[in-house]
């Protein structure tokens, strides 16, 4: 089952990346959660205690379906929970899509000991030279749609998001590049090389 599971999230190589950073028996909070298949896998692998907040419907049901405690929330109204309700509070791909990211970041670390985020890299050396040499805001895999209908409101780059850690007295225990080979390049420059990065942060 675990193995069905990981194949399933194949394409997202940060999601399976969180999962080995999940620890045992662990409380999860999952922002934008969708069909629940990432808390079913920590749930089967970790046996964690997790619950999932998701806006879109259909993807409720699909957490209905897969057994996830699911919440129908906006994030944009904030985490109504009380502090240290969880382990961990999970955000992938998300953080771009929200009004105010910083203050979402202020959330994720009031209701859990640590957050575990990734995101888009707009730093990425081919959203660079997209805007370089086409002059027009990038198109990728990771980043399909155009400017004038992506969910995507605030993209940033890897030291964008170090430096908004800084203004809010977050503290950065992990800093994970991923998606670009050879990894060496990614490892060594990954704000130009890693299209999507991967933190983990705790309150300072």
């Amino acid at each position: 089952m675990i193995n069905s599971l990981k194949e399933k999230l194949a394409k997202r190589p940060d999601l399976l990346k969180m999962a080995d950073i999940i620890t045992d028996n662990a409380s999860v909070l999952d922002l934008g959660c969708g069909s629940g298949s990432f808390l079913r896998l920590l749930r089967a692998s970790k046996k964690i205690r997790g619950v999932g907040l998701e806006m879109n419907q259909d993807k409720i049901i699909e957490c209905i379906a897969n057994g996830v405690n699911v919440i129908q929330s906006d994030l944009n109204t904030g985490l109504h929970f009380s502090d240290d309700s969880f382990d961990f509070v999970v955000l992938s791909r998300t953080l771009q899509a929200v009004e105010r990211p910083d203050l979402l970041l202020r959330e994720m670390l009031r209701v859990g000991r640590k957050g575990v985020i990734s995101f888009i890299n707009i730093g990425y050396y081919r959203a660079r030279a997209q805007m370089i040499f086409r002059g027009r805001m990038p198109e990728t895999k990771i980043l399909p749609s155009r400017w004038y209908n992506t969910d995507n409101i605030h993209l940033c780059t890897m030291n964008d998001f170090r430096a908004l850690c800084q203004e809010l007295n977050v503290r950065i225990t992990e800093e994970i590049p991923l998606g670009h080979k050879p990894a060496w390049m990614m490892n060594m420059r990954p704000n130009l090389f890693a299209p999507i990065c991967l933190f983990v942060v705790e309150r300072e």
